[in-house]
């Protein structure tokens, strides 16, 4: 499942194109994807100019007057293709996984503009399209989320209240998105090895010191993974045609009796499981 930065870099990719631009109309194929596409959703969009493109945790938010609100979230193997009119069906990905030309399976959701379309297409049908009308109903609809990592929310008073006595090991907290919104199993294993912290070590005992280096290395990895254009799954490619490379750089994850990268570190790379989720650590400097 795509994590903080493939979303945020799909992000950057579709408000390029489509931040103040009138959408036309929405065509629905096939509405039935995780939750079913709303009925009245060409209805209450068409000929609207879009006024917000943004990222909420894994999800995509575009904004329309009148408080109206399009989520967007792309689920396991969700994309969105941009379509150039007159373009011979070429397209530029602008999601997480990528094909040469066109899909021509599983385009369940197309948005018309003047002279571009942006196509939804999941083969699985994780992903899913949500209309929320109202400021308040959207706020109400994350409520439930923690703080985005790069939030000034996201700080050493924050942290050190949520481990209070929790008796659940870091590893799982720190995917849960009711703590921090975003992080998911790649990038958990990366931040626990760059913070030299064991993934089964109980939340309530994480020190003070290892709760800086948390908040630390995550908006260093991320950011990192985001300027890299996110780690490439299924062969993704930017807007600009290139990949995402920050796989080339993990340090743990997918790299199971490789040596460790960290500094004077001898120890190797082992794979274990942690709730039924694979977990990579090194087994000597994350004892």
């Amino acid at each position: 499942m795509p994590e903080l930065p493939e979303v945020e870099v799909v992000k950057q990719s579709l408000e390029k194109y489509i931040l103040n631009k009138k959408l036309l109309k929405i065509i629905v194929k096939n509405k039935r994807l995780r939750y079913p596409v709303p009925d009245n959703i060409s209805k209450k969009l068409a000929n609207l100019k879009i006024n917000i493109v943004k990222r909420i945790s894994k999800y995509l938010v575009v904004g329309f007057k009148n408080e109206l609100f399009l989520i967007i979230h792309l689920g396991m193997s969700g994309t969105l293709h941009l379509v150039r009119s007159r373009s011979n069906y070429q397209n530029t990905n602008l999601s997480f996984y990528n094909s040469k030309n066109l899909p021509k399976k599983h385009n369940h959701v197309l948005f018309y503009f003047n002279n571009f379309s942006i196509i939804f297409n999941d083969p699985r049908r994780f992903g899913f399209i949500k209309l929320i009308i109202g400021n308040i109903n959207l706020k109400n609809y994350f409520c439930k989320l923690g703080p985005d990592p790069f939030d000034k929310d996201f700080d050493l008073k924050y942290i050190k209240e949520y481990l209070f006595r929790k008796n659940k090991n870091i590893k799982n907290t720190i995917i849960d998105q009711k703590f921090i919104s975003g992080i998911g199993n790649i990038y958990a294993s990366e931040i626990l090895n760059y913070s030299k912290i064991n993934p089964f070590k109980n939340s309530g005992k994480i020190s003070n010191n290892e709760i800086k280096k948390i908040i630390f290395y995550t908006k260093k990895v991320l950011k990192h993974s985001i300027k890299r254009g996110g780690t490439t799954i299924n062969n993704f490619f930017s807007i600009k045609g290139s990949q995402g490379s920050y796989q080339k750089e993990f340090r743990v994850y997918d790299r199971e009796n490789k040596l460790c990268k960290n500094k004077l570190c001898l120890g190797t790379i082992i794979k274990v499981n942690i709730s039924n989720r694979s977990t990579y650590m090194c087994n000597n400097c994350q004892k």
